[in-house]
């Protein structure tokens, strides 16, 4: 606890469900994209039966995977913190 009454720690809380919802409609949305993308064609046209089943798999194997890397690269640079705004330079007169 702070001197302010715990507010540092509630803004804490707050950006960090505020990140892990980021994160999750996110990495829904990318996923999404890539599962349209790749198995899309198998789904809206009339493809021989192997290709189908290529492309729906590729999409069902990627969807996943690239919804764990979303969240945890969202998150890893969210733990770092906020980058500086100006790199290098610590004196206003510089």
């Amino acid at each position: 606890m702070d001197g302010y009454g715990g507010r540092r720690h509630k803004a804490e809380q707050d950006a960090l469900v505020v990140e892990v919802g980021y994160a999750l409609v996110s990495a829904v949305f990318a996923a999404a994209v890539v599962f349209g993308a790749v198995a899309g064609p198998a789904l809206l046209f009339d493809l021989p039966d192997t290709v189908e089943g290529v492309l729906l798999r590729t999409g069902l194997a990627l969807a996943p995977v690239l919804f764990v890397v979303r969240v945890v690269s969202v998150l890893v640079r969210f733990r770092r913190g906020p980058q500086p705004s100006q790199p290098g330079r610590t004196n206003p007169d510089s």
